[in-house]
């Protein structure tokens, strides 16, 4: 029988090192041999066996020393090894069976025998070595998996609100909602399309990119959620899943922020931003791709009060401007009529007076 395997013998008397080479040559191993315990723990650092074969009366260091510190190595303790003894060792091949060795050859060694023990430690081995694998294959699976896991909630992050996530994690579903009291806010860029007309594809992608970076962050940290980007434009709102107190002060400080953000980026690019306050419908719709939304005329006002005037412009409904309580400084632009929205009182925030 051709056992293949490559068998490290460690025996300080020469002619056992050579009766065991011929034995395992025949069976189709091949081997390595040290004439001591330390040499053997230095052979191994460089040499790759499936089995030891070990003396236990050796100088230097003997096969109890041998055995304690291959058991006691992450590297080495899984490599099976068989104790070579005499019959008069039997006591101390029980000492190595309790330290951890599979099996024991007496002296003088039966050929039949020796086949027998090598073949039931290397089958023992290689479904050792299989069971490993398979461990290895499990942890790499559980570890694609976390990670796939983590992907998808940085996904779900970046289309849905946190109470939303956790909402759907938690009920497989986000139940649609009316929302009182929230502070919608549009910012797009002026002039964008000319700019796209006058720039490499490239450059306007990089400016929006780094604008719309910045931009996330000032939504955070005025208080505001972001729904969504649309174009060049920001759809954003305040006191829907994030409570808070005074939504349209909230909203003004994020429109000077988003529009000092849009100044200062490579592009110089001007803002022009509505503001309106009202009810607002939200949930998520789609199947295959998830989109949370919010709906409803304050939505719809907002929209419309963002494409009037100037560059540079910030436009509130009358029942935002109420909400300022005259800390900010603006004009009246009297009633307008609005597409879809109908007949509208606007103001214009003077965003060089400030917070009066």
């Amino acid at each position: 029988m051709n056992l293949t395997a490559h068998i490290l013998i460690i025996d300080d008397e020469i002619h056992n090192r050579e009766v065991l080479e011929q034995e395992l040559e025949l069976l189709g191993c091949s081997t390595v041999m040290a004439g001591d315990g330390l040499a053997a723990l230095e052979l191994l650092e460089t040499e790759p066996v499936d089995l030891i074969l070990l003396d236990i009366i050796m100088p230097k260091m003997d096969g109890f020393e041998v055995l304690r510190r291959l058991k006691a190595s992450t590297r080495f303790h899984h490599l099976p090894v068989v104790m070579i003894s005499a019959l008069g060792d039997l006591e101390g091949v029980v000492r190595c069976i309790e330290l951890g060795a599979e099996d024991y050859l007496p002296k003088p060694f039966d050929p039949v025998l020796l086949e027998a023990r090598i073949k039931a430690c290397l089958e023992k081995k290689r479904w050792h070595d299989q069971e490993v694998k398979y461990v290895k294959q499990i942890e790499n699976h559980l570890i694609a998996l976390t990670r796939e896991r983590e992907r998808t909630e940085q996904l779900l992050h970046a289309i849905l609100p946190a109470p939303a996530v956790t909402e759907l994690k938690t009920t497989d579903r986000v139940v649609p909602r009316r929302f009182e009291r929230v502070a919608v806010l549009f910012a797009d860029i002026a002039e964008f399309t000319p700019y796209c007309e006058r720039h490499p594809a490239e450059k306007v992608v990089s400016d929006l990119d780094q604008l719309f970076e910045r931009w996330e962050s000032v939504v955070v940290e005025c208080g505001l959620e972001q729904i969504k980007s649309i174009g060049d434009g920001l759809f954003a709102v305040a006191n829907l899943f994030r409570t808070n107190a005074d939504p349209v002060i909230s909203s003004i400080r994020c429109a000077l922020s988003l529009a000092e953000a849009a100044r200062q980026s490579p592009a110089s690019w001007q803002i022009r931003v509505g503001i309106h306050t009202g009810s607002v419908v939200a949930g998520v719709v789609g199947r295959t791709k998830l989109s949370f939304d919010v709906w409803g005329d304050t939505v719809n006002v907002a929209a419309r009060l963002s494409d009037l005037g100037l560059p540079g412009s910030i436009h509130l409904s009358a029942d935002a401007w109420a909400q300022t309580s005259h800390r900010y400084d603006g004009n009246a632009l009297g009633h307008m009529q609005l597409k879809g929205c109908g007949d509208i009182e606007v103001y214009r925030l003077n965003v060089s007076g400030g917070v009066v």
